[in-house]
């Protein structure tokens, strides 16, 4: 009877240390654990990350680390990171969490306009995922990549078109790269291609003079008609005399370093650079700036008119007015010139 006694008590005891057990499993594992307010946060998990990085991150996000790492080491999740970005909902219990910084990697919209240069491309874009700024460039200017897709270093801004398009935070340089490369090849469509070659240019000239339309004007209604006078001078073999490449040859210069060229004179014109349109015909090695789509638009789909010159309009600011005549130019230059001087600005 004794011995009876014993045997229940063992077994009651038993089943309250199991039951304890098992009530504190439930608790690590499906009791709600976040302690922030918004509806959502989100943690980056970086490449090669170990358990105490992603530990710090979440830490103050939930009431009970503790109970996180208690359910981390019984899920494997300590010895099986994954890089990225992730959502923890409020109210999420540990079970959640791992599940979703496990497998549930959110992409994050990367997006760029007109970068001036493949510097200033590799910047924006470090910002927004997980590669640098010096990688990135590295994998940009990479002379086997180039050499392999039909670019160079003058012309490898234009494989970037500017938009918005979805990456992985944890995307590597080279990574982004070859994304961006099968968006440029996709762009380039059997379409496009024709009109390129009914120009007689390639997809890179048409970039370049994409780039040399934006810089002119960035009214996109207008940008047709820019891009019908540049094709004009083209054909006939006149020089394209564009500003926007002479502020782009001062700018490589040590004395144009930090400063904006506001009025272009004629001292530019004299600048000795293969990108002084005033000086070489056709168009320059590569492109001065990114376009926007609308420019490149604007050179597959020129309008057909006679028009040879343009210049910027005084009464109609980020317009111009057109000319087919060098006499109808300088009529129109010189009154935009002295609006300039009226505003003082003199360079």
């Amino acid at each position: 009877m004794y011995i009876k006694k014993i045997l229940w008590a063992v077994a009651i005891i038993g089943l309250l240390i199991f039951g304890g057990i098992a009530y504190y499993i439930y608790g690590a594992m499906f009791q709600p654990n976040t302690k922030f307010q918004n509806e959502t946060a989100y943690v980056f998990i970086p490449t090669n990350a170990n358990y105490i990085q992603v530990r710090q991150q979440l830490e103050p996000l939930l009431d009970n680390i503790d109970s996180f790492d208690a359910v981390a080491e019984q899920k494997k999740y300590i010895s099986n990171i994954k890089a990225g970005r992730f959502a923890i909902s409020k109210g999420m219990n540990n079970n959640e969490i791992i599940n979703s910084i496990r497998s549930k990697n959110l992409p994050v919209k990367v997006a760029f306009n007109n970068q001036h240069s493949l510097e200033d491309l590799a910047g924006r874009i470090s910002i927004q995922i997980e590669a640098d700024s010096v990688s990135l460039l590295k994998a940009m200017t990479d002379e086997d990549f180039l050499k392999k897709n039909g670019f160079t270093n003058a012309i490898a801004l234009g494989m970037y078109l500017p938009n918005s398009y979805e990456f992985f935070w944890n995307t590597s340089a080279e990574g982004f790269r070859d994304k961006m490369l099968k968006e440029y090849n996709r762009f380039w469509n059997e379409t496009r291609l024709k009109k390129a070659k009914q120009l007689n240019l390639s997809p890179n000239e048409v970039m370049a003079l994409a780039s040399i339309v934006h810089e002119e004007s960035k009214q996109a209604d207008e940008q047709p008609r820019v891009a019908g006078v540049y094709l004009n001078r083209l054909r006939i073999g006149m020089p394209l005399q564009a500003d926007p490449t002479l502020k782009y040859a001062a700018y490589q210069l040590p004395e144009y370093k930090n400063t904006v060229i506001r009025r272009v004179l004629n001292i530019h014109k004299e600048i000795d650079s293969p990108y002084n349109t005033y000086k070489h015909l056709g168009l320059p090695p590569g492109l001065i700036a990114m376009p926007d789509l609308s420019a490149i638009n604007a050179v597959l789909n020129p309008e057909k008119h006679n028009y040879l010159y343009f210049a910027a309009d005084a009464k109609r600011l980020g317009y111009h007015k057109f000319a087919k005549t060098l006499a109808q130019h300088n009529n129109n230059a010189r009154e935009y010139q002295r609006y300039l001087s009226s505003q003082g600005i003199n360079r």
